[in-house]
């Protein structure tokens, strides 16, 4: 007999759902958290532009240029692209990589090796998102902190032991949660861009000459002109675009309408009139290039920008240390990583989560990048070459959505792919001049990021394959068992497991050893599908197997919080009690023993190895009882 769970009832792991939020609130709430990094690039991008290494003039027809071909970038990489096309590119509401290749790896159907590809492609997409989560908070909080000379030269010596000052304290209330302190960012990041336009406007009223920069021919001119110096500026602009992927990854927070609306009404509006208010103010001072976005300023007024600034880049340094979260724990519910320690920081918000193992080593690499680097000048170059192969990735995954899930003709959905692809590989190359300048750092992370993930994966799956292999069939076993001949305890045993086919380690020892055998027995397989959210409708599957065996399974979603006792309680209306005082659950730690055969190189297999023995507790993970839990040992050479 099998019985699937028809429970109507919500999921109390399920956020609110955007449409019954106020649409202005969110609005409001979107434009604080995702349009944060992106908010913070005028801080730094002009200055670099026209750094000595790009070898771009300081005069009137450049700095037009410059200005025309930034603004004509963020229209087409980031309205086009991500606000009018990708934005609709939602997985059940989430977005970000991880979402996405999700998205895509279900078009695949049942070919496997494209699957495959699909899978890697997303994965070390989202492993570039970790370099970008060390590098924002540091050059974001080092631009805005750069004021301070500009302020008062003397203070030029204290600028990075403020920033990091800053980044220390940031990283240390993680584990307070941030609910508080997020109905706040929304006013302040709304200030921030409202400083944005109103400083830009003032100076192109001095110098509307800089108005022409509107003529797309301006930007055309500017990157035809340069030859194949261009792709040194191109390094510089796309600074510009940083934080695009940002509305994509945080659309399940707020929905598609918020965050194009907040981009249209107010964050593109402001970025635009401050590029050109920057480009304005040097065609009438060329000297004001040592920081043309503090100088925008009167002096009287550049102390209260440099607080807003603050503010804006610790909001935009949160944004993506809790994006790194969430990632992290869509990664690990894929089978991606490692099961860790997961914190919810919110009994209202399930999205609100804190990862101390993520945290630390988040804060060990900024305070590491900010010491090594010491300016926004000198993270500039390691800075985009991330984001942009991000992009291309996005836009990889992106096809097999419009082709497979949208169904839109193949020669549209090539056109549109290559297009976007040809302008993504044209930042790459621009960002991979500034390779040997620091750009290495964000790929060294994203390659040793994957080679973790995809040691994992691969390990669980010859695992997997291992106990399928050796083990014992289930409902065989189960037809040669005769009950009545051995002692029954009087309780209800879990046993969980991966493979749900074969006999638990845990149950055979319970008969060897201990002669016993419980009056329920329950053998629990959790499942995480591709979907970010499973409701309570879908969320249990019940299989009786006879001689008081069922085989239960447990849908989560990769947003869902794994709460197994909750979820088992979904059994009760079809009779399958499960008392919460009176149960057992019965769990095998594996010991991963490397040998010699055809599974992994035996560094990658020994690195799996200590990743297994460090993973985080499957009792604190899945919400288990501590005072019934029982662990058992498992050898399995791989």
């Amino acid at each position: 007999m099998t019985i699937s769970s028809a429970s109507a009832q919500p999921d109390s792991d399920i956020p609110v759902s955007p449409a019954k939020q106020s649409l202005a609130a969110l609005t409001l709430a979107a434009i604080g958290v995702v349009y944060g990094d992106i908010g913070t690039s005028p801080l730094y991008t002009v200055k670099e532009i026209f750094a000595p290494a790009t070898g771009v003039p300081l005069d009137s027809h450049h700095i037009v240029g410059a200005i025309s071909t930034i603004f004509w970038a963020l229209m087409l990489v980031v309205t086009l692209k991500y606000v009018i096309l990708i934005l609709r590119a939602d997985n059940r509401g989430e977005g970000g990589s991880l979402a996405l290749t999700a998205l895509a790896a279900q078009t695949a159907n049942k070919n496997s090796q494209l699957r495959r590809w699909i899978l890697l492609i997303g994965l070390f997409g989202a492993t570039l998102f970790y370099g970008d989560s060390i590098i924002t908070p540091a050059i974001s909080v080092l631009g805005a902190m750069e004021g301070l000379e500009v302020a008062t030269p003397a203070l030029k010596p204290l600028v990075v032991p403020i920033t990091l000052a800053i980044l220390i304290s940031l990283f240390l209330v993680q584990r307070f949660g941030t609910g508080a302190m997020g109905k706040i960012f929304g006013p302040i990041v709304t200030l921030w861009f409202l400083m944005l336009a109103v400083s830009g406007v003032a100076h192109i009223i001095v110098q509307p000459a800089i108005l022409a920069a509107l003529n797309p021919l301006e930007a055309w001119q500017f990157l035809n002109g340069r030859g194949w110096y261009v792709f040194a500026a191109i390094g510089a602009i796309v600074l510009a675009l940083t934080g695009a992927e940002a509305l994509y990854a945080d659309m399940g927070h707020f929905g598609r309408k918020p965050i194009q609306l907040a981009w249209t009404w107010l964050v593109f509006p402001s970025l635009a009139l401050n590029y050109m208010g920057q480009g304005a103010l040097l065609l009438a001072d060329p000297a004001a290039i040592a920081n043309p976005f503090y100088k925008l300023f009167p002096q009287t007024l550049i102390w209260p920008a440099l607080i807003i600034a603050s503010l804006a880049a610790i909001i935009a340094s949160q944004a993506v240390i809790s994006g790194a979260y969430s990632m992290t724990r869509q990664a690990i519910q894929l089978g991606f990583l490692p099961r860790m320690t997961v914190h919810h920081t919110s009994a209202r918000e399930a999205g609100q989560i804190y990862m101390p193992a993520v945290n630390w080593m988040l804060l060990a690499g900024v305070i590491a990048v900010v010491l090594f680097f010491g300016s926004s000048s000198g993270l500039a170059g390691a800075y985009g070459i991330a984001v942009t192969v991000t992009m291309a990735t996005t836009t990889c995954l992106t096809f097999f959505v419009v082709r497979g899930r949208w169904k839109l003709p193949l020669p549209i959905a090539i056109v549109a792919t290559v297009f976007f692809l040809a302008v993504d590989i044209f930042l790459i190359a621009g960002c991979a001049l500034k390779f040997l300048d620091g750009g290495w750092f964000s790929l060294l992370v994203a390659a040793l990021l994957f080679l973790i993930m995809s040691t994992w994966q691969r390990g669980r799956a010859i695992v997997m394959h291992t106990i399928h292999r050796d083990g014992v069939e289930l409902e065989p076993f189960l037809q040669t068992l005769r009950p009545a001949e051995i002692q029954r305890a009087a309780r209800t045993a879990i046993y969980m497991v991966a493979d749900a086919t074969t006999v638990p380690q845990a149950l055979l020892h319970n008969l060897k050893h201990n002669q016993v055998l419980h009056e329920r027995n329950l053998v629990l397989t959790v499942h995480f599908k591709d979907d970010p959210w499973v409701g309570d409708d879908a969320r249990v599957h019940i299989e009786e197997l006879g001689n008081t065996f069922w085989r239960v399974t447990l849908n989560f979603g990769f947003m869902d919080v794994p709460d197994v006792p909750r979820a088992l309680k979904l059994c009760e209306q079809y009779g399958l009690v499960i008392p919460q005082f009176q149960t057992s659950y019965f769990l095998s730690r594996e010991s991963i023993v490397s040998t010699p055969g055809s599974g992994m190189a035996p560094w990658r297999e020994r690195l799996f190895s200590t990743m297994s023995r460090n993973a985080g507790g499957v009792v604190e993970f899945f919400r288990l009882p501590d005072n019934a839990v029982i662990e058992l040992g498992t050898r399995i050479q791989i």
